[in-house]
Order: C-alpha cells, then structure tokens, then sequence
C-alpha cells in the first residue's frame, strides 16, 4: 500500500502530466494543420516564370501556381499546379482556397488592337474575380505586376518620371495594352482595401534577358539580329532584368506598402545608344537612319497594310513605330530605397538576351 507521502507526490505530478500531454495533442495538430499557400498567377510567363524559380530555390514552401497549360519545367519543382484560367470564377475560386499570399501576374501583352477585348478581359476582369475571391477567402497581401507604361512615358525625353507623376491619359490612352494596365490598377486598388488587407503594385519597364519563350518583350532585340530593323526611332527605352524585377516581389510581399507603386527599371537609353551596345555585342550594324516621327509611322502602317493586303505578316508594327518616338524612363530610387531593389549591369542584361534568342530562335546561325 502506498504511503501518504508517495500518494501526494502523484497527486502534484499528475497536472505537469496532463499538461505535457495536452501540449503534446497541440503540437500534433497544429503539424497536421494545412499550412497556407502562396498562389502565383501567371507564373508560366517571362516575368513568372523567374519569379517561381526563385522562390522554389530559396525554399518557399506550399506554392501554388494557377495556369492554364503547365510546362515540363514546373512539374521539375515542388510546386502545385491548378489549370484553369484567371477570367474564370470557379477556377479563381479553387486557386486561392488556403491561400494568404498572392503574386499576381498574369497578363496578356500584345500591340494589336483586335486584342483589345481579350486584354481587358484578363487584367481588369480576370483581376476584378482575383480581388474579390482573395477578399472572401481572407487573403492578407496581394503582389501585383502592372506596367511603367501606366506612369512613365512623356513626349521628350528630358523628365525622369517616378511614382509621383501623373498619369499620361493623353498618350496611354492610344494603345489598348497600357489603358488595361491601368484599368487593372484600379481595379485592384478599388476592389483589395480594408480590413487588414494589402495590395502592393510593381511596375516594370522593358523586360529583357534570358527565358522569353513567348517574345512577350525581347522581340525588340530578336528583329535587330534578323536585321528587321531599318531605321533609329527617336524616343528612349526603359529596360530591366527579368531576373532582377522577379527578385523584388518578395520583398515587396514583405515590406512593400499598400497601395504603393515601385517603379523597376535598370537603365534609360535613347534608342540610339540601345542599338549602338547591341552592334558591339553582336557585331550586326546598327541603322543609321533616323527619320521624323510623323514619316517613321506613316510609313510603317503604308507598308503594315501592304503586307496584310497579300496575306503576310508584316515587318515593323505601327504601334510599335509610334511607342518607340516617345521616351520611357523611370526613376527606380523608391524600389532602391524601400524594397532593395539593384539591377545588374544592363550590359550583362542585354549580352544574356542576345545569346538566349541566337540560341532559342535562330538557332546560333548569327553566333
């Protein structure tokens, strides 16, 4: 039979134990509890593409990627897929279920404006069902990529624009692909506010360096090696690393304030000095020739409708002529300073670009 004593000390010892156990039952649930996802849309794209490599290597856990045909590159990572379309509800629905992270990138880029529709569809509709969806589900922060186009294009060249600027309705508004852009910002903004929740928007400018399977934005650079490119536009470009804007999403997912913008770009160059690095790089010769705007896209719609006339795809596109005659700078000290931005060297950029279109499309043949 048991003393006193001995019966008092079970007594004390028999709580530490419940309470031991009862920790132990918590712990195993909280493991067995799902953890959150991280959705990205879009992240079969250029820029998308480069921002799910990095977060699967840096080891992000629970990604989740909404798409509408999957790679053989994605199914190489730990990522789960959901094929399905960001204009549609119920796909929209299914995508962000657990989720309280979300990169949006999804978009459609395109100069035709017989694509106006489908643009409108994906970055303001697809964005509208995106926002709510997240707003139902208790999404805490939304990433979304816009465009430098919605803040930072003038008709000369002398401004460096930031995030400060007012918005160029007079310009933007002639091409559909920015006048969505915009629309989707807005969109956003109006419908991903409250209650706690955060969206931050990244707006680069030209995307440039390895892994565009789409020419979605180097195209630019695969006509100046196809020597399509006959005359110097008058304006400037904006051009950043893919690599290096995918970088900053997740910093701005951590640290980017709601309804901010951040303007990434990695260099500002005339179109003169673009194709002057990449005559160096490749030894192709540049174009000398430097006609007056008005003349640079008359005569690129007279010879766009030739071509479409006799059933051909034509050279040059006259929304393409007409953007290149205006200037496109930004200012990226706001990303610098609040978000660690820091493009590499745009040299590094374009030797990269070069040698992945030589490889990729033309097969090395100018290598």
């Amino acid at each position: 039979m048991a003393t006193t004593k001995t019966k008092k000390r079970a007594a004390r010892k028999a709580p530490a134990k419940a309470a031991a156990k009862a920790g132990t039952k918590k712990s195993t649930a909280l493991e067995r509890r799902p953890q959150p996802k991280i959705l990205v849309t879009g992240g079969t794209g250029f820029l998308g593409s480069h921002l799910v490599r990095q977060l699967a290597g840096s080891g992000a856990k629970n990604l989740r990627v909404l798409t509408t045909g999957a790679p053989a590159w994605l199914a190489e990572l730990d990522v789960e897929t959901i094929e399905g379309s960001i204009t549609n509800a119920d796909d929209v629905r299914r995508a962000v279920e657990g989720v309280k992270e979300i990169y949006h990138l999804a978009g459609r880029v395109s100069r035709d404006d017989s694509d106006a529709r489908e643009m409108y569809s994906v970055h303001v509709d697809g964005t509208r069902l995106l926002c709510d969806a997240a707003s139902a589900e208790g999404v805490e922060t939304i990433v979304m990529a816009s465009t430098s186009g919605t803040i930072a294009v003038r008709e000369k060249g002398e401004e460096t624009p930031d995030e400060r600027g007012s918005v160029p309705f007079d310009i933007i508004g002639r091409w559909p692909y920015y006048a969505s852009k915009l629309y989707q910002e807005r969109t956003a903004l109006e419908r991903f506010d409250g209650d706690g929740r955060r969206l931050v928007i990244l707006n680069p400018s030209l995307l440039l360096g390895p892994g565009d399977e789409r020419l979605s934005s180097t195209k630019v650079v695969l006509d100046f090696l196809a020597r399509k490119i006959s005359a110097v536009p008058t304006g400037g470009l904006s051009f950043v690393d893919a690599r290096d804007a995918a970088a900053v999403f997740p910093s701005a997912m951590k640290s980017g304030k709601h309804g901010g913008r951040y303007l990434l770009g990695g260099a500002n160059w005339t179109f003169e000095k673009f194709f002057g690095r990449l005559e160096r790089l490749t030894n192709i010769r540049a174009p000398r020739l430097s006609l007056p705007s008005k003349l640079a896209v008359a005569g690129s719609q007279i010879i766009h409708a030739f071509y479409k006339q006799w059933d051909k795809a034509p050279p040059v596109e006259p929304a393409a002529v007409e953007m290149a005659e205006y200037f496109w700078y930004v200012d990226s000290s706001k990303a610098e300073r609040e978000l660690g931005f820091s493009p590499r060297d745009p040299g590094e950029t374009l030797l990269d670009t070069v040698k992945y279109l030589r490889e990729n499309f033309l097969g090395d043949r100018l290598g």
